[in-house]
């Protein structure tokens, strides 16, 4: 979509003021903490860029909220290369340079925004190479310190201390099925059939590039198989994120010209869990 589209569509440009007011209106506050995902392109044209929306979230959180998102590692070596010919398989943990939370990449998949905050003066950066969060504020040690290797979408995840908190959780203009929490959910639940990948990765310990083992639910291609419960063709979080809207669960209104969602994290996450473990039986 080109600039003019973008101005036309938003009613102009997307400053930082207008969208402060927007998310007050939508029920973001003073002391938050709060975890986002952001499609830039649904907002229209930001004036700024990921700066301005950072600045904006800023603003309306103050210096006592958090901001936090999800990041993943860009360049993380595929979890099949353990399948490729040996000399391959020698080749890359003999060089692939470990994760630096400093350094990596965030996942470009996930848009421009976890990418500008990781690297936004006095942010954190979990520890975990492939499950990443990045936060900004008051309470951004607390949620990032001491990432779990194992089971990091789970208990003392940085998911589970956002929940703990009180914390909310913002779709900026993305679509209903990136809430990143839901994962957190297929960690808790207790159904059948719950599957999980085994994956290596190098990390730093003391200064020293090791390769590490790290055990998870399987994020990439689903912790569970949801076929029977979800229509052919739609996402599993999506419809749950849906009918928990249709509960009450989240508050719905506009950010520029992007249809935005409201949620209270520990609201999502017990609605998540129960819908799972009540549908998968």
């Amino acid at each position: 979509m080109d600039e003019m589209s973008l101005l036309a569509g938003s009613g102009g440009p997307v400053t930082r003021s207008r969208i402060s007011r927007d998310l007050e209106a939508l029920g973001l506050g003073r002391g938050d903490a709060v975890m986002f995902h952001t499609r830039m392109s649904a907002i229209g044209y930001v004036a700024g860029g990921p700066q301005t929306v950072i600045g904006a979230l800023g603003d309306v959180v103050g210096p006592r909220g958090t901001l936090m998102t999800y990041c993943g590692w860009n360049d993380a070596p595929p979890y099949d290369f353990v399948t490729w010919p040996r000399a391959w398989q020698d080749a890359l943990r003999a060089e692939h340079p470990a994760y630096d939370p400093g350094l990596s990449e965030a996942d470009h998949g996930n848009g421009r925004l976890p990418e500008a905050l990781r690297r936004w003066p006095g942010a954190v950066r979990s520890r975990h190479p492939d499950v990443s969060f990045a936060a900004l504020g008051a309470a951004a040690a607390e949620l990032t310190a001491g990432h779990p290797w194992d089971d990091p979408h789970g208990a003392d995840s940085p998911l589970a201390r956002l929940v703990a908190r009180g914390g909310r959780v913002l779709l900026l203009g993305a679509p209903l099925d990136t809430m990143t929490l839901l994962h957190h959910a297929e960690a808790l639940a207790e159904a059948p059939g719950k599957r999980f990948v085994d994956y290596e990765q190098p990390v730093l310990v003391d200064g020293r590039r090791v390769w590490r083992r790290f055990h998870d639910i399987d994020s990439e291609d689903g912790a569970f198989d949801y076929s029977a419960v979800v229509p052919e063709g739609r996402d599993p979080f999506a419809v749950i994120a849906e009918d928990m809207l249709a509960e009450g669960i989240g508050r719905k209104g506009r950010v520029g010209a992007a249809d935005s969602y409201l949620f209270e994290a520990s609201q999502a996450v017990d609605f998540a869990v129960t819908w799972i473990e009540s549908r998968l039986r």
